[in-house]
């Protein structure tokens, strides 16, 4: 992940303030119970009405609700946050039925909508993504708009590679695929090619993928007309004229269905789509930037990604590095994560002791610095005015073994489960093998089917836990 200065800082999608607004206890606990070990404050209000006394009182940078709740609707709740003018970011949950409610949410003002059922992992990235639009539009930098380019932390040799690449890229108008991995900061290097380009003064718009479900993904990315399916009770506009003139940002470009690449390559090539229930040809002029965590070529390889589309795609392709690629930025981006943390908790800036920082500057970061940002801000948090030491951060730590004071040879550490030694031998295969599952599968001695059902639990594709359609 990329990050600003301190005092010249595009904000983060670090830990935030969330109030989650639902009348069923379970659900609203459950959504709370995952919010909360992803590091957010959360608060709870059973009705909208209540929600709006809590609202008088206090701030909030997210706001999840549900659509269908007695008394106050979600949509009259949220259209009284608009009359309000309320900072919050809001995320609407509903159900299918109700979709066409939901994206009425959002012309009153709501960040996103989330279809029932979804698990976890899709309300961790969908409330992550409020709270950084959120911090984006309401702290730009001093003196600046919020269009300018970022300032990016890091003057290692990749990030110096890095910088170059988007300032080369940036005044073009072709087609950007950002690679990396999760955490990197793809999504603020495409923010960073938006405001390098002519189209600075247009919108960047921005569809993240993995959260909607298929049939729903068209009517987002294209726009719909009056009943042209159940629950769409008005006219929609999609996200691609809502980026005409402007760019239009695709996060986790390959959760796209296949049966929608066919119409998102047309776009890509003819510029030109219709709406779900129109004839009529509407004409675009968008800049596409994608982004992906996962192994593309290997998808295509697959069968779950279309060769052309890929290839219109990564016209040109800029990798993100991951941080155990630029290690040499460390001191510096931790230096910017505990003044930031500090600023937020109006206390001094924690330090380190050497020992911390050997253990920290040892660690292979799967994470990236998305999981550097999180410890920082743990250890700052929990701080009680002394210096941090390696003990206080090495249980926080994927692997401990990494520590200097253990070789690299030593690769069973003591007391790892048996689960997480098991997962740790078929990510590093998949790595070996660049994504490809059969040959993962084949070097490992099992099914593909055994190894796609271990990968889904992993993260690879949506968990088998997930919350369900009532309320």
């Amino acid at each position: 992940m990329i990050h600003s200065r301190p005092g010249h800082a595009t904000p983060e999608a670090s830990p935030g303030s969330v109030l989650v607004v639902d009348d069923h206890r379970q659900a609203r606990e459950s959504m709370a119970d995952v919010l909360r070990r992803s590091g957010h404050r959360v608060a709870c209000c059973s009705s909208a009405a209540e929600a709006l006394q809590v609202l008088q009182q206090e701030d909030y940078d997210c706001i999840v609700t549900d659509l269908k709740m007695p008394g106050m609707s979600g949509i009259e709740f949220i259209i009284q946050l608009e009359q309000r003018h309320q900072g919050a970011q809001v995320v609407m949950v509903t159900a299918h039925a109700t979709v066409g409610s939901a994206v009425e949410a959002m012309r009153h003002g709501a960040f996103d909508y989330i279809e029932k059922p979804f698990d976890a992992d899709q309300i961790e990235r969908l409330v992550a993504q409020a709270i950084r639009h959120g911090r984006l539009i309401h702290h730009p930098a001093p003196g600046e708009g919020a269009s300018q380019t970022p300032v990016m932390i890091g003057s290692s040799e990749p990030m110096q590679a890095l910088r170059a690449r988007i300032a080369q890229v940036a005044p073009t108008p072709e087609t950007v695929l950002i690679t990396g991995e999760s955490g990197t900061g793809k999504e603020l290097v495409a923010r960073a090619i938006h405001a390098g380009s002519n189209r600075r003064n247009a919108p960047l718009v921005s569809l993240n993928c993995p959260v909607l479900s298929a049939h729903l993904m068209e009517s987002e990315l294209f726009g719909h007309e009056r009943g042209a399916f159940t629950g769409a009770d008005m006219p929609r506009i999609g996200r691609f004229e809502m980026a005409d003139g402007g760019s239009i940002l695709l996060d986790e470009v390959t959760e796209i269905h296949l049966s929608l690449q066919a119409k998102l390559l047309r776009v890509l090539q003819e510029k030109t789509f219709e709406r779900v229930g129109s004839s009529q040809t509407v004409r675009v002029d968008v800049r596409v930037l994608a982004t992906t965590n996962r192994d593309l070529r290997a998808a295509v390889e697959g069968e779950r990604f279309r060769e052309d589309l890929y290839y219109r795609l990564a016209v040109v392709p800029l990798c993100v590095p991951p941080l155990r690629h630029r290690l040499e930025d460390l001191p510096e981006l931790i230096d910017c994560f505990f003044r930031r943390c500090a600023q937020r908790l109006q206390k001094d800036p924690c330090t380190l002791q050497a020992s911390a920082k050997d253990l920290l500057a040892n660690y292979h970061w799967p994470g990236n610095v998305r999981e550097l940002e999180n410890i920082v801000t743990r250890a700052s948090v929990l701080n009680l005015g002394e210096p941090v030491s390696a003990d206080e951060l090495r249980r926080w730590l994927i692997d401990p073994s990494s520590d200097t004071s253990r070789g690299r040879d030593q690769d069973v550490p003591v007391g790892l489960s048996l689960q997480e030694m098991e997962r740790r031998l078929i990510e590093a295969t998949l790595e070996r093998h660049e994504g490809h599952r059969a040959k993962t599968a084949k070097a490992l001695g099992i099914g593909i089917r055994t190894l796609s059902g271990k990968l889904r639990q992993y993260g690879y594709a949506p968990r088998e836990k997930t919350f369900s359609r009532a309320g």
